[in-house]
């Protein structure tokens, strides 16, 4: 009899949280959805939620422990953990290890990372990959408010009349909370959304308001926003003189920040700047909602708190439809800041810097040794590990080979590093080749423990699988080094609820200052007695859940409480400035950020074949005339280089960006792409206060490349490239794509033959230059290679040609029909995916625009189904209906073009 399951989850992707239905049968996954009790996403899901059960085959993974690459016990890995770390504190101290964690762990791998970390090796130098993406936003809360509190929750979003999305992409970052949002401005067409960004993102398809600004003046911009407030009394007086501290100080900094000089600093024009100011002044229901583009600056702090300072002054704050919002990039990069899982953190919203907090973690954990200041964050970390001060270091799920700015630095730091210990599910993360020893760890769909997103709701992440391998749990490899190191009764956890249980208590406990309010706003203490049974079954909650809020709490500084000393918020003065290094004449601005399919390093994402159809190479976005100044042609391959870093890629020319501008996607590593790794060529530059490095602005040359031959090869056999060429290489169901290039020299039909011995059948053309050779190999009639070649790359109907792979033909069949690319039916080419979710191609939708069988986005959903299921793509569907069907009614989106 077959059985069936469904097992209630979180997504592991970004910050919104979604929850997930995993239908098991038979102990497969055979399919997820969206959980529609669940309050973050209503049942939706995107593009990459929805792929879920398409990445959790064991191929790839990490299966059982490794020293100096030879396989291993568990026993002998966890001594020789213990051992080797142990001896390097008592010979260095125990600042000379380091651990480096991520957003991706669950709140119980956190809270036991940390525990040791500060509590008992006794040194802060514990950061996370969030130091790279929230701790910016953490920062400036705490200025604000005394402790690092996201006031506000998605449903303001759907209650706001205005809405500024400021340094997010939410359409592609944060796909169902614009969903959510969209939805909302459908039904109240009278809501005004403005996006804020250099770049005319998918973001402005529901946009009433586009302002391209000059990258980096965010800080301009919104002090110029509070003079307009201030100039023109649109402020809350009772609110500012009972709830605010510095605002002669505040008045007195954006003196100067006039209309007329915000448009200049941030390159706009007056009446749009004006559109905005006047909005929001005029709106009492408004939300600014913010991410990367404002964190990952070298005054993102700076540029946090200018926003936070209009909205405390305009008392649009802790209210349904008014909130600041910093939406969080990562799964659980809210739980990290809860344990205290930044390196200038202590555990439960409590401060390294602070006694009485010391006092208190101390005495709770009955840490003798507990670490009493901060550590170094990341960059400073790697630093450190280059200069020899750190002599081990432990990095957990995440991969700073890939992802940390000056990224080839990283590599020859890892190279030196006395030990390097790395725990993760993948066994092919660029990281790992600086390994040690290596410690496979469970992931999505085996671990058991909590997560929490980014409008504070902790929910469940379940486990329907049993481990692959030796695989353990984070929070269980690092408890057994623990009590190998001598701290066998502080780690003597039996389950991960145990972990959760010790987390809640810590977060109550003395949590009571002397007015009898909670001092610190993280309080899950009301979970802290919960059964086993009762973790299990645990419902997503917001917190605080305490006495005081036992349901939880949707909105924080709706009384007024804030969480500083005088229980007022700070108005924090800030004097804008521009990033650290300009561009010279010969330079464009690089931006780095996300694409739609794809997420953080591809080591999950890389595994869906269809998440990588949208865009399946790395690609550099330019701007038309940029470009044709420096003659560079759409999808020609060009250069990025800085301080002898190169990073080689295609061109997409797009009037999205502006002309002294670029953007790549953050998500290529060395296991995709020959010489993509995009924050390479990022600068290591940090916020004086967060620590976060300035990921959105790193000035490069670009210049366009004239390769001798380009070939496009899709091969069922194993491939390896010639070390000399350029390659691009994408997994499909069925076979690999690579795209080839070589600047110097065309290869040879022998090359070709040699590099796939076993194919004992070919048919192939080429020109008497050898410029141009097309072939295709069979095994036993069965097609395993084709390669269709040239000075150019060659065009081809990628969908079609790949599924021919593993095709039987005979010798009698037209074989050579396959070298041009295309079927023989042209009504059988379906061209560039635009939907992911059911593989719709650009030309199969442009067909049905063209023959009258749809003539809007709606239209095209009913007959195609693009669009309708996670939405990602409507912005895209919404520019094809827009110019392939002459019918169609278009939004008009207000865009200043000062830029």
């Amino acid at each position: 009899m077959i059985t069936t399951e469904t097992i209630k989850t979180t997504c592991p992707y970004c910050g919104v949280g979604c929850g997930v239905d995993a239908k098991m049968q038979q102990g497969n996954l055979i399919a997820v959805s969206g959980s529609t009790e669940h309050p973050a996403n209503q049942g939706r899901l995107c593009v990459k939620g929805s792929a879920l059960d398409e990445t959790v085959s064991h191929h790839g993974r990490m299966l059982s422990p490794k020293i100096e690459g030879q396989r291993v016990d568990w026993d002998t890995a966890y001594s020789h953990v213990a051992n080797k770390l142990s001896a390097i504190i008592e010979k260095h101290g125990p600042d000379a290890v380091a651990m480096y964690v991520s957003g991706q762990i669950l709140t119980e791998d956190y809270y036991v990372a940390n525990k040791l970390m500060k509590g008992f090796i006794g040194t802060a130098n514990i950061d996370t990959n969030s130091r790279l993406c929230m701790s910016s936003a953490v920062a400036a809360h705490k200025r604000a408010f005394g402790t690092d509190t996201v006031a506000g929750c998605y449903e303001d979003l759907e209650l706001a009349d205005l809405v500024i999305l400021t340094g997010s992409n939410l359409a592609w970052a944060h796909p169902i909370v614009y969903q959510r949002l969209a939805k909302a401005k459908a039904a109240r067409p009278a809501m005004k959304i403005v996006v804020i960004d250099p770049r005319k993102t998918a973001s402005c398809d529901i946009a009433d308001l586009h302002l391209p600004l000059k990258p980096g003046s965010d800080g301009f911009l919104f002090n110029g926003l509070a003079h307009h407030l201030i100039a023109n009394q649109k402020l809350d007086h009772g609110f500012i003189d009972q709830h605010c501290e510095g605002f002669a100080a505040l008045s007195e900094s954006v003196q100067q920040q006039n209309l007329a000089q915000t448009a200049m600093d941030c390159d706009l024009t007056e009446a749009a700047l004006n559109t905005l100011y006047q909005w929001f002044a005029d709106y009492e229901r408004s939300v600014t909602l913010f991410s990367q583009g404002i964190n990952q600056s070298s005054s993102g702090v700076d540029k946090g708190n200018a926003i936070i300072n209009c909205h405390l002054i305009s008392g649009k704050i802790g209210k349904p439809g008014a909130s600041p919002f910093s939406i969080t990039g990562q799964p659980n990069a809210m739980g990290g800041r809860e344990v205290g899982g930044l390196a200038n953190q202590l555990a439960a919203h409590m401060e390294l810097k602070n006694p009485d907090s010391l006092d208190k973690v101390k005495r709770f954990w009955n840490a003798p040794n507990l670490a009493q200041r901060a550590g170094l964050k990341a960059v400073d970390m790697f630093d450190a590990v280059a200069g020899g001060q750190i002599k081990a270091i432990w990095i957990i799920a995440t991969n700073p080979v890939v992802s940390m700015p000056d990224a080839d630095k990283i590599k020859q730091a890892l190279a030196h590093c006395d030990l390097v210990i790395v725990s993760d599910s993948s066994d092919s993360t660029d990281t790992l080749q600086f390994a040690n020893v290596c410690l496979p760890a469970t992931t999505w769909g085996e671990k058991e423990g909590t997560v929490t997103n980014s409008e504070r709701r902790i929910s469940r992440q379940r486990g329907f699988f049993s481990a692959p391998g030796e695989a353990r749990h984070d929070w269980q490899i690092i408890s057994e080094v623990a009590q190998r190191m001598g701290f066998k009764d502080a780690f003597n956890y039996r389950c991960s609820a145990d972990v959760f249980r010790e987390h809640a208590a810590l977060s109550g406990f003395e949590n009571i200052d002397a007015s009898g309010n909670n001092e610190r706003d993280f309080d899950i203490s009301g979970l802290a007695n919960i059964s086993d049974l009762e973790y299990q079954n645990l419902e997503p909650i917001q917190w605080p859940v305490n006495k005081t809020y036992p349901q939880g709490r949707k909105r924080f500084f709706d009384d007024g409480h804030f969480y500083t000393a005088s229980n007022k918020a700070n108005l924090i003065a800030i004097t804008p400035r521009l990033p650290t290094y300009a561009a010279d004449c010969d330079q464009l601005i690089l931006n780095t950020g996300r694409i739609r399919d794809q997420w953080h390093t591809m080591t999950r994402t890389g595994k869906a074949h269809r998440l990588l159809e949208h865009i399946a190479t790395p690609q550099v976005e330019i701007h038309p005339d940029t470009a044709a100044k420096l003659a560079i042609k759409n999808n020609t391959l060009v250069s990025l280089k800085d301080r002898g870093i190169e990073y080689i890629a295609r061109a997409n020319i797009s009037d999205s960006q502006r002309t002294d501008s670029l953007f790549v996607p953050m998500h290529w590593s060395d296991a995709f792409a020959s010489h993509a790794r995009a924050n390479s060529l990022v600068r290591p530059i940090q916020d004086a206060l967060s620590g976060q490095p300035e990921f959105k602005h790193s000035p490069v040359t670009i210049t366009a490349l004239t390769p001798h031959w380009q070939g496009v090869l899709l091969s069922a056999p194993d491939f390896v490239p010639d070390t000399k060429m350029e390659w691009f290489k994408t997994p499909l169901a069925n076979c690999t794509l690579w795209e080839l290039i070589d600047l110097n020299k065309s290869p040879s039909f022998a090359w070709l033959t040699a590099e796939f011995a076993e194919v004992d059948q070919w048919v192939h053309l080429a020109d008497s230059e050898q410029r141009y050779l097309n072939a295709a190999g069979f095994i036993g009639n069965q097609l395993q290679v084709v390669l269709l070649s040239g000075p150019a790359l060659p065009e081809y109907d990628k969908s079609w040609l790949a599924s021919q792979i593993g095709t039987e033909f005979s010798p009698e069949q037209d074989r050579l029909r396959l070298l041009s690319g295309f079927p023989a039916d042209p009504s059988l080419q379906t061209g560039k995916t635009i939907c992911s979710c059911y593989q719709v191609g650009e030309q199969t939708i442009i067909k049905a625009l063209q023959n009258d069988e749809a003539n809007s986005v709606e239209s095209l959903g009913a007959t195609l189904k693009c669009g309708s299921n996670c939405g990602s793509c409507i912005p895209e569907l919404r520019t094809l209906v827009n110019n392939h069907n002459r019918g169609c009614a278009t939004a008009v989106i207000q865009t200043d073009n000062a830029a």
